[in-house]
């Protein structure tokens, strides 16, 4: 008789209760996936996540405190071998390809078809990468016209504090949510200034939205 094979465990990690309750019925409709744990947040998925030791990890990028991209990160760095698909509302190419680079094996538009997000679980437990169509469309099309903006010009940090900023939080504010000094946001905030040819928070806040990366 052969062994019943291991069920993929998943971490679900979205700041809104309704929908980890209907991402956790789709998921838990399917015989090989279980939904191990949930968090509502990038710090609490953090702290959580050594003691679940989840095979996947399904992180939703907009949230409140140090959002998706910088709990990818600091997943990856505690953990080289996490798998992490992200889910996300925007489809644009700069989140993708900052989320890729932060470590993450995917991601997937809150769009697409239900049973693409059960697909996507599969292939990133197995360590495959999976992107979803559109969105690896419009990555490939950047890079065929070698036409990057300038907000991809930002580093890592500086991509992650000029988030934070489009969003009105404080440089005190910044400096406690990504565990920086208040004078290194200060830097990076001049730095960001200078790349983006912005005078002030406000025109930071317009070209994120103009570059799809924050909601209105």
């Amino acid at each position: 008789m052969s062994a019943v094979a291991p069920k993929i465990r998943v971490m679900l990690v979205d700041d809104h209760a309704v929908v980890r309750v209907g991402f956790r019925m789709l998921l838990s409709a399917s015989p090989d996936i279980e939904v191990a744990a949930e968090a509502d947040s990038g710090e609490l998925a953090y702290q959580q996540y050594a003691e679940v030791r989840p095979d996947v990890v399904i992180m939703d990028l907009s949230m409140p405190g140090m959002g998706g991209i910088e709990a990818v990160r600091r997943l990856l760095v505690r953990d080289k071998a996490a798998r992490v698909l992200v889910l996300s509302a925007h489809e644009d190419t700069a989140h993708p390809k900052r989320v890729l680079k932060a470590g993450a094996l995917g991601y997937l538009s809150k769009r697409t078809a239900p049973e693409e997000l059960i697909e996507a679980v599969r292939a990133i437990a197995a360590g495959r990468i999976y992107l979803d169509a559109e969105i690896a469309r419009k990555l490939a099309m950047r890079d065929l016209t070698g036409t990057p903006g300038a907000v991809e010009a930002l580093s890592e940090r500086e991509f992650a504090v000029f988030l934070q900023l489009a969003r009105g939080q404080s440089v005190h504010r910044i400096a406690e949510i990504l565990s920086l000094s208040p004078h290194t946001v200060g830097s990076h905030l001049y730095n960001i200034k200078q790349k983006l040819g912005a005078g002030n928070q406000a025109e930071l806040t317009l070209i994120a939205v103009r570059n799809g990366l924050i909601e209105t």
